[in-house]
């Protein structure tokens, strides 16, 4: 283990400064995610997409995130994660650039194909050197990055919203991003920590990632995690849709639906750890999973626009509980081989992702997105018989189960 730092107080500041960096590279990815997700509808009309295929675009893009992240992982045993995520940030904001640019479907693949690469890159390499970090503080600090792309995700929307509300068009939009983004994520990679900072850390929590570890004990958080990701997956991509092709609502106001959800997922990280400090793990994946099944209800009832955006709100509220102690549990169960863990159950955003997006489409290409929505919300009922899995193993068991 790398040496540990007490306090803030006691951080070097150069290592202060890589914190703040990478916080700013999350909230940087969390926007320009959220300005490709909340303007599908604008991207299908664009490129003529039909309800049909379009599931079949959407999935390519976290099967090319798989790809893309192994990728990057050999990347980083050679180069660093710094120099991974130097290139790969600003090289994600110009293929959003090209989303907004063609007009022709075959251009749209090369476009969205390039985007899924370069996001698992982008995503590994971040998480990697976030992992560095909390090695060298010594303490958890990783939820701060998530909720950062949380509030990426909030301003990503935003701005989408006004670029509908004004009628800016894609390529106008997503250029404009691209033009502002791709510089700041070159500045802020000069004050990425490296070697200097973070000495092995890196290579450590890697060499850890890859010890081996007993699948049996982590399934039923696997199967949690796959849930909370196809109810993630499902408002990503199909929220805005869903408000302007089911509910009637005008573009700047459906995307609103997902402004919601990212709000209530930066507020419920803020808020869940001292949930859970007041009444526990279990409780709080349990309300949390019923809250989120309630959101999706909500959703699929809405009369009108604001009623879905309510919902979706409430949904955030919901699985925000979920995910992060879906890594805290995992930890839990393997004190000495908590990295391999966590490692292991992040495979399952990708598999939550790569379910969610398909199956929410292929439902409503059949039916509608009100019966489509009802998909998720019965995956993410699912997370309850689970939650006596979130549950802190006792102290005499804890050293066997690892």
């Amino acid at each position: 283990m790398s040496p540990a730092f007490p306090s803030s107080a006691g951080v070097p500041s150069r290592l202060r400064a890589g914190r703040a960096a990478l916080a700013l590279s999350f909230l940087l990815q969390g926007t320009t995610f959220a300005l490709l997700v909340t303007c599908i509808p604008e991207i299908q009309h664009r490129y003529g997409l039909s309800d049909g295929l379009l599931p079949v675009f959407l999935a390519a893009v976290p099967i090319l995130a798989g790809v893309g992240s192994i990728t990057s992982e050999q990347l980083v045993k050679r180069t660093g994660a710094r120099a991974v995520l130097r290139v790969v940030q600003p090289g994600l904001c110009l293929s959003l650039a090209g989303v907004g640019l063609g007009d022709e479907l075959w251009q749209l693949a090369i476009a969205l194909g390039a985007f899924g690469l370069l996001v698992g890159a982008l995503d590994a390499s971040m998480n990697m050197l976030g992992v560095g970090l909390q090695h060298r503080y010594g303490r958890s600090i990783m939820i701060g990055f998530h909720a950062a792309f949380s509030l990426g995700g909030i301003l990503g929307a935003a701005v989408a919203g006004l670029g509908s509300h004004y009628d800016l068009g894609l390529p106008l939009l997503f250029g404009t991003a691209a033009a502002v983004i791709a510089p700041l994520a070159v500045l802020v990679g000069t004050r990425f920590a490296g070697p200097a900072e973070l000495g092995d850390a890196v290579r450590e929590a890697a060499e850890a990632a890859a010890r081996s570890i007993p699948w049996r004990p982590l399934l039923p958080l696997c199967l949690a995690m796959a849930f909370a990701y196809i109810a993630d997956a499902s408002v990503s991509n199909y929220s805005v849709k869903y408000l302007t092709d089911g509910l009637g609502s005008p573009e700047d106001v459906a995307k609103l639906s997902y402004l919601g959800y990212m709000v209530a997922m930066l507020l419920g990280r803020a808020l869940g750890d001292r949930a859970v400090q007041r009444w526990g793990a279990v409780p709080v994946v349990r309300g949390g999973a019923a809250l989120a099944a309630l959101g999706f209800a909500a959703a699929a009832a809405a009369p009108a626009a604001w009623a879905g955006i309510a919902g979706f709100t409430l949904l955030g509220f919901g699985i925000c509980a979920i995910i992060p102690q879906v890594f805290a549990a995992g930890g839990r169960l393997f004190p000495a081989d908590s990295d391999a863990a966590v490692a292991r159950l992040n495979l399952f955003n990708y598999v939550g992702f790569l379910i969610g997006s398909p199956l929410v489409g292929a439902i409503a290409d059949g039916s509608s997105y009100r019966w489509a929505l009802l998909a998720p919300m019965v995956l993410v009922l699912a997370v309850l018989p689970l939650a006596d899995r979130f549950a802190p193993a006792p102290a005499a068991l804890a050293p066997a189960e690892a």
